[in-house]
């Protein structure tokens, strides 16, 4: 048989993605379909590992991002998931009967059915001390965080809708909040509402040289010398998803920021056997919704992955 349509059979049933709640999430309930799953992924880069956890129905035991995680790891392994520690680079289709992955290490593995779970990224402002200070006063999530932030100073950096809307939600929450923006660009009923709301809009062309603190946020520093202080700072800067892996497999993503992939309510893509789930299929970028998403995902790629299996045993 000519080795270009020699019928690949694929080392796992499923393999995802990601390590975030949607990833996790998925695995465990592909898992219990009895299907085969490889997890792939690094916990420590989801941007719910350093956050503090309060609005996660029925866990209150559960207060940090990092225990979520590596708890919900365990789980899917209990139920027989295998997990590597490892990023994917790239992805491709073999044949048209199953997806096949290359890990940063070089390894390659293969299955029928692929999920997507690796999330967005959200962009900061590259300054010394930013990482270290996620979840100690800087957040790039307001619904995420707002409510540690009552009665607080706070300041949002931005220059879109997202900032904007973020503006206003801190105001019904904190003491004071400043929008930082370069050249902001909204409508003019969000403009009135940043006013309504008694937003101070902040223009200014000096970029933010430092972000001042050490155990917590205390403030920012302006390259003209100026200095703001802050108990929190919410960057809303946008942000980026690895739209490279679905590009490979030629997914569509969404036609005005090409960084969200489109889904169907089985939250399988336009190409068959490619699900994704959580934040990489847009916002809300909240726990619940990546979890709900995983969960569906994991159930549809299962089942997918199984009948394929199947028609492939009987086949011969």
């Amino acid at each position: 048989m000519d080795k270009k349509n020699e019928k690949i059979i694929p080392s796992y049933d499923v393999i995802i993605l990601g390590t975030g709640p949607a990833g996790l999430q998925a695995a465990i309930h592909a898992a219990r379909k009895r299907a085969e799953v490889l997890l792939l992924g690094r916990p420590e880069s989801s941007s719910l590992y350093k956050a503090h956890i309060e609005n996660y129905c029925c866990l209150p035991g559960v207060s940090t991002g990092k225990e979520l995680l590596l708890t919900g790891i365990q789980q899917a392994k209990n139920f027989g998931a295998k997990f590597l520690h490892e990023d994917v680079v790239t992805t491709s289709s073999i044949n048209g009967n199953a997806y096949q992955v290359t890990t940063e290490s070089g390894k390659i593995y293969s299955a029928y059915a692929l999920i997507i779970a690796t999330g967005v990224t959200r962009k900061g402002i590259g300054l010394k001390g930013e990482k270290e200070l996620v979840g100690r006063g800087i957040s790039y999530c307001v619904d995420c965080d707002a409510n540690f932030y009552r009665d607080a100073v706070v300041a949002v950096v931005g220059d879109g809708s997202a900032a904007a809307h973020g503006a206003v939600t801190l105001s019904k929450i904190a003491r004071e909040v400043t929008l930082i923006t370069r050249d902001l660009h909204v409508n003019a009923a969000l403009q009135a509402e940043l006013l309504k709301e008694d937003v101070k809009i902040l223009a200014t062309s000096s970029k933010i040289k430092e972000i001042k603190g050490t155990d917590k946020l205390d403030g920012i520093l302006f390259s003209d010398g100026t200095e703001l202080m802050l108990d929190g700072l919410f960057i809303e800067k946008g942000a980026k998803g690895a739209m490279q892996l679905a590009a490979f497999l030629g997914v569509l993503l969404d036609p005005e920021k090409f960084i969200h992939i489109l889904t169907d309510e089985k939250q399988a893509t336009n190409i068959p056997g490619v699900y994704a789930a959580g934040d990489i299929c847009g916002p809300p970028y909240q726990m619940a919704k990546a979890v709900g998403e995983g969960c569906v995902a994991g159930l549809s790629a299962g089942s997918f992955a199984l009948k394929r299996k199947r028609e492939d045993t009987q086949a011969g």
